[in-house]
């Protein structure tokens, strides 16, 4: 290589190159994941791939401290949550100038990760094909919504979209009259962990076959297997049904509201044990009603209703922290629900660090849930300003000195700001 692997934080991933072209979610999540693994990433950014220099509006997340700033490109709060442990470099490929800068950082790198739609890169000069040829090592990562075959692959993606057509949304909701959707995109985050898992065996073969590989994901495929037992129910010739809150195979199990506004207080008794438990914790409370620690299963969900209404009887009489502490120290699985400032509070996640504060404002950000020895937050750089690292990455990635970089810039090819 022209330069030494920069030093990134500890991991067993340290001195693995990527080149990360993610945006959105799922893509940029996988890096995210990489990096405080280890990796050596560069951001490879477009240069409006933040914004423009002033946003009519706020985005998806908001501003990082509450405003947009003086660089509200640089201040976007979910763009600098998904990208800590990178440099940027801020890169126009839609110039051929542009493109002959990145094949020669591909020369340079392990893998290369982006989530474009199915034939992107094609258009842009960029296939599998131009790239294996720049380094026939390259581990080549592309994430489309629907894959880059079939009939589905040139259709445009979007986690909303593809989440109700993998099945899942079938299953959520109250009845058959109301499937609901997640609205979270949850394909993108199962996209993401298979990404990491694919990688890191991709590089472990090619530790054997000294060669690299294309690695697909679409985010279609990793909703249908994120199906669960109804799926092969279906196949079993049963006709699953979406239950809400409750569950085939345990009861009482539901959402319950606790004393306070909008609180509430997640219950499942997974067996005839912790239902006992359960009406133990109900004799002693007075509901004015009574349940019987002998009922089965089926009994108790011949009972759905009338079960859920002493429950809720008893939960709004403490608020969803003491009430969800009674039911775990009488040994019946429960937990409090949990809302944005409650999760960054939780005495668990605070206890374990899992939330990190090194951010600009001292914004919490989201730790890595992956523990093995060597990983070390306190290492972890954050997200860097757009085109921060230009200059040191081209230096020591491809050899290019200043006046070479002078002329990149000069020619409209490396940015460190959104143009005017």
């Amino acid at each position: 290589m022209v330069g030494q692997a920069r030093v990134g934080v500890a991991g067993p991933l340290q001195g693995v190159r990527i080149l990360d072209l993610t945006h959105v979610w799922a893509g940029p999540l996988a890096v995210r994941m990489l990096s405080d693994l280890g990796a050596e990433v560069i951001k490879i950014e477009a240069p409006y791939g933040r914004g423009p220099q002033q946003t009519p509006a706020a985005p998806i997340g908001g501003w990082l401290g509450g405003a947009p700033g003086e660089e509200p490109w640089n201040n976007n709060a979910l763009f600098v949550k998904l990208h800590r442990n990178r440099s940027s470099v801020c890169l126009d490929l839609k110039q051929a100038e542009g493109r002959d800068v990145l094949l020669q950082m591909v020369t340079q790198a392990d893998v290369l990760v982006e989530n474009f739609s199915a034939h992107a890169m094609e258009r842009m000069g960029l296939g599998e094909t131009v790239l294996r040829q720049a380094n026939p090592r390259l581990v080549y990562v592309t994430m489309p919504g629907y894959g880059s075959t079939g009939p589905y692959a040139k259709r445009v993606a979007f986690g909303p979209v593809v989440e109700p057509l993998s099945g899942l949304t079938r299953m959520l909701g109250y009845g058959p009259e109301a499937p609901r959707n997640s609205a979270m995109a949850l394909m993108d985050p199962v996209a993401a962990t298979h990404a990491v898992a694919g990688v890191v065996t991709a590089l472990r073969r090619r530790q054997e076959a000294a060669q690299g590989t294309r690695l697909e994901l679409s985010l279609h495929e990793g909703g249908v297997s994120f199906s669960g037992p109804w799926l092969l129910d279906q196949q079993l010739g049963h006709a699953p049904q979406c239950q809400g809150n409750r569950h085939p195979a345990m009861a009482p199990h539901g959402v319950y509201p606790s004393r306070g506004q909008d609180q509430w207080v997640a219950i499942a008794c997974v067996d005839d044990a912790q239902w006992r438990a359960l009406c133990a914790v109900l004799v002693e409370q007075p509901t004015g009603a009574t349940v019987d620690a002998q009922w089965s299963l089926q009994m108790r969900q011949d009972r759905w209703e009338y079960i859920d209404e002493v429950i809720a009887t008893w939960s709004q009489t403490l608020d969803k922290t003491q009430a969800a502490q009674v039911l775990q120290q009488s040994g019946v699985a429960a937990g409090a629900v949990n809302a944005t400032p409650d999760m960054v509070a939780d005495e668990q996640v605070q206890a374990r660090g899992f939330f990190v504060p090194y951010e600009r404002f001292d914004t919490p950000m989201p730790g890595n849930p992956m523990h093995m020895r060597g990983l070390d937050s306190a290492q972890w750089r954050p997200c860097p300003s757009l085109g921060a690292d230009n200059r040191e990455v081209l230096s020591d990635w491809l050899g290019l000195d200043d006046e070479r970089i002078n002329a990149l810039e000069r020619s409209g090819i490396l940015w460190d700001r959104p143009p005017d």
